[in-house]
């Protein structure tokens, strides 16, 4: 994740040796008259194409896009519940949720093996990275027969002739709702009347927002009427990922089949599997992934949902001789961003060789990027010039805001810079002059100490409280602080942090490429093929809740079963089963499983509702009114696919039967997955949607 767009130097080249950073120029001014090549004309200028079939599950409007009949379909509301995953399977009655189906595995042996294709070879199989932030968003890519394996980035994009690692996230839509622009073009585009510019919009999905819509920052541009904020990340993610698509095939040709690649989607480790969720769904409706050919049902499995921190962890992992850094040790990355701020703290495993890192604590995160530079500043500026309207109307406080993001937001320097004079041209050179806030010959002049005292401590303080309490959650020493994102390009931010931990972290640096360092590291996870980051730490505990109904002569038998407790108290609603400890470290991939048996009175009765609880209490629990927890969400089990339920249906038997069977859950870096399993063999996954 990155706060700002990077020109690059005519002469560099994507595979020439990682540099020492240094601050540049953040956009480049609009050339007026410029025109791209044929091949790279803009998509608006072209028309859309439709979004394969496999994700039209809906007529959409007429003109949704510029030049096209057909849109991404907008028929995601962050604000209501999820909806149920659709499964070939079984299509049965939902209870509040997802399904958790069963669905065969060839290599189980398991009947429909045969059915399905045989997997493609993984060998030069093409990964795509697409680093979505709040203002800026970029796309890296890599194959094993490409450039030997080096990661690339897209650096060309459509609206200048300059190029740049990162483009903003910005749409300009028409009073119809169609996407006009995108990416550079919107940012620099004047808005026709009745258009709307959208900026900023991934906020709309940060956890808060998403529980309680009153507390979306009220400072966020406006949506375009009927339009959700899935709706328009859908929008974002459709333009950018064609826009894409055409680029990677255009620099390296036919090497690699786009239609297979592995495509990984970061997002902000402060973000819950709610915003995870909508975001996969967002990407999947979008097309970042689609089915290719007949019987191609793994087609989902290839987008991959990855934390921001974790996929930065991976690129700062690959430089460990630039930071001096060897196995056993551990660091942290601050990945700094447009709008959130990201801690995680990592420890490398094994050799560099064989690259290996391990997530050692929980991480943590906030809504502090640069932006909030931005927001603060402009509500300076219309404090200052409270009794001077003529200089706040929407095009003299956009001005105002670039001038300030393009020169002085990452430049200042902190308190060296006190006594500076920092420069703001007007538009309204007939206002009239008024030192006393500043308006001097046709400029605003701001002294460099309100700068800081009303715009940078306020939100680089909250940065560094952020780092004060991840180091308060791990006792291990930690020998490097690495700060990525482009809001580490600053250089107050980074002497305030060096500053504040001097004598504690002995290395403090911002890595190569460290505004890109969040989509270069998603694309090497996807090269590496196995887990580089080998385990996770438990954000909160994990608890289920199954209620199973029982043969009534049985409840005194089976512990499953039993209804009240040796003071009389009715207990079968609110029993836990404990799955996962707040803190537990897992190993990526490991299934952390409860053993459960189900009664069932006939073939029919194959179904029954689990819950899953969430607590950040520390001890364990037994029942849900021992401590604070929260339910996260429901789903139902379907058992009827499992060989001893199928054997029992067949000879139905009076009195009923048992079903014996295990479910399960696997924490990933953003997702948390529900398992059914028999025997030691996995018969259905699902990816939780999340209600809360």
């Amino acid at each position: 994740m990155s706060c700002c767009g990077q020109p690059l130097k005519d002469d560099e080249q994507q595979t020439a040796p990682l540099r020492p950073y240094s601050v540049q120029q953040q956009q480049p001014a609009p050339h007026p008259g410029a025109r791209l090549p044929e091949k790279q004309q803009p998509f608006h200028a072209r028309g859309f194409p439709s979004p394969p079939p496999a994700h039209q599950t809906y007529s959409p409007p007429p003109g949704s896009y510029a030049g096209s009949s057909a849109s991404p379909p907008p028929q995601f509301d962050p604000y209501a519940p999820p909806l149920p995953r659709p499964s070939p399977a079984y299509a049965g009655p939902h209870a509040n949720g997802v399904n958790l189906l069963h669905t065969y595995d060839p290599r189980a042996g398991v009947p429909g093996a045969a059915e399905r294709a045989p997997p493609r070879p993984d060998e030069g199989k093409v990964s795509i990275a697409i680093d979505f932030g709040t203002t800026f968003s970029g796309v890296a890519y890599g194959s094993s027969r490409i450039a030997g394996g080096n990661v690339q980035q897209i650096l060309n994009w459509p609206g200048s002739l300059e190029t740049f690692r990162k483009v903003p996230t910005c749409l300009l839509y028409d009073e119809r709702g169609q996407v006009l622009k995108w990416g550079l073009e919107a940012k620099h585009a004047s808005a026709p009347p009745g258009s709307i510019k959208c900026e900023w919009f991934k906020l709309f999905l940060e956890p808060q927002a998403l529980r309680d819509e009153s507390t979306v920052d009220p400072r966020l541009p406006p949506l375009p009427p009927g339009k959700k904020p899935l709706h328009v990340i859908v929008d974002f993610l459709y333009c950018m990922w064609e826009y894409a698509k055409e680029q990677i095939t255009r620099e390296i040709g036919a090497v690699a089949d786009l239609d297979f690649a592995d495509v990984w989607l970061t997002v902000p480790a402060a973000w819950d599997a709610r915003g995870c969720e909508l975001m996969r769904e967002a990407a999947l409706t979008a097309g970042l992934v689609h089915s290719a050919r007949a019987r191609d049902d793994a087609w989902r499995d290839r987008l991959h949902i990855i934390t921001e921190p974790e996929a930065a962890a991976v690129h700062c992992a690959h430089l460990t001789d630039l930071h001096k850094l060897t196995p056993s040790q551990t660091f942290m990355i601050c990945d700094a961003g447009g709008g959130t701020v990201d801690l995680a703290v990592y420890k490398i495993i094994g050799q560099t060789a064989h690259l290996e890192i391990a997530e050692m604590c929980a991480r943590s995160g906030a809504n502090c990027g640069s932006l909030f530079l931005d927001l603060r500043f402009r509500a300076l500026v219309q404090t200052l010039l409270a009794e001077h309207p003529a200089h706040l109307d929407a095009a003299s406080l956009a001005y105002f805001m670039h001038s300030f993001a393009e020169t002085d937001k990452l430049a200042y320097g902190g308190a060296r810079d006190d006594d500076t004079m920092f420069n703001f041209t007007c538009f309204n050179v007939e206002d009239p002059d008024d030192a006393s806030v500043g308006l001097v010959n046709g400029e605003l002049q701001i002294p460099g100490n309100l700068l800081r005292r009303e715009v940078f401590d306020p939100v680089v303080n909250q940065v560094l409280e952020l780092v004060e309490e991840q180091l308060a959650r791990i006792e291990q020493p930690i020998h490097a602080l690495l700060l990525v994102g482009g809001f580490s390009q600053s250089e107050y931010l980074f002497a305030r942090v060096e500053e504040q931990l001097k004598g504690r972290i002995a290395n403090i640096a911002r890595p190569a490429d460290a505004d890109t360092a969040t989509a270069r590291g998603a694309a090497q996870y996807g090269l590496a093929r196995r887990a580089l980051v080998s385990s996770v730490v438990a954000p909160r505990s994990y608890m289920m809740k199954v209620k199973l109904p029982a043969e009534p002569d049985d409840m005194m038998r089976r512990p499953a079963y039993i209804t009240t407790n040796s003071a009389g108290v009715q207990i079968c609603e609110n029993r836990l089963q404990y799955l996962v400890a707040k803190g537990a470290i897992l190993r990526k991939g490991q299934k952390i499983k409860t053993k459960f048996c189900k009664f069932s009175q006939s073939s029919h009765d194959r179904i029954f509702v689990a819950t899953l609880y969430t607590s950040d209490v520390d001890r364990i629990m037994r029942y849900t009114d021992e401590g604070e927890t929260t339910e996260l969400c429901k789903w139902t089990v379907d058992i009827g696919s499992l060989p001893s339920f199928q054997e029992n249906a067949r000879t139905p038997k009076p009195s009923g039967f048992y079903t014996d069977f295990e479910l399960g859950l696997e924490l990933d870096s953003a997702e948390v997955r529900g398992i059914l399993l028999y025997e030691g063999q996995e018969w259905g996954r699902v990816v939780f949607d999340f209600l809360t």
